[in-house]
């Protein structure tokens, strides 16, 4: 063990590790052959005259829509809050009916030390419930999303109603206190 490794913290990197390293590394792998693949193409080309049209497809052939934001969201490594975002979307489907209509998805924190989502349930008793079932949710979506996307979910309970009068002192007073003398 080195001196900058202590047995009682953790270690913890903003370094993606696992299966998001390998997805990078694979990437990488597919940009680099096709960069290879792009610099012989264009050296033929310019052996026989330059770039012309031709029946195959290049890159400066025009991208189905699908095809293009796939290649964006991997281009800016947007692939974590994508499939978050996903999530989101397809909520009823992941916890159930029951627990869909009485909880909702409000945030996702993407900071690799928190990884939290935030839901809000509409009633204490459907937090506690939720509260419950946190473990088996963030399996649930770990399986879904991949290994470490969510390590924990914060759970809010009903907000307060919305107060429809203004302050509830008197202008001018200083609190409780202040007709007693």
């Amino acid at each position: 063990m080195s001196a900058s490794e202590s047995p009682a913290a953790p270690a913890t990197t903003a370094e993606p590790s696992g299966v998001d390293l390998a997805r990078v590394a694979l990437r990488a792998a597919k940009e680099q052959a096709r960069a290879r693949g792009a610099a012989a193409q264009q050296k033929k080309q310019a052996r026989r005259g330059g770039l012309r049209s031709g029946a195959r497809a290049d890159g400066r052939d025009p991208l189905p829509l699908g095809a293009a934001i796939n290649r964006l969201i991997t281009e800016r490594g947007w692939e974590t809050p994508a499939a978050v975002g996903g999530v989101m979307g397809r909520w009823p489907q992941i916890v159930g009916e029951d627990l869909a209509k009485h909880c909702v998805p409000l945030r996702y924190d993407e900071d690799p030390d928190e990884r939290l989502l935030t839901v809000q349930c509409d009633s204490t008793a459907w937090a506690t419930q939720l509260r419950l079932l946190a473990p088996r949710l963030v399996a649930r979506l770990n399986e879904d999303l991949g290994h470490g996307t969510v390590r924990a979910i914060k759970v809010v309970g009903p907000g307060a109603p919305q107060r429809r009068y203004g302050p509830l002192r008197a202008p001018g007073s200083t609190g409780p206190g202040d007709t007693y003398g």
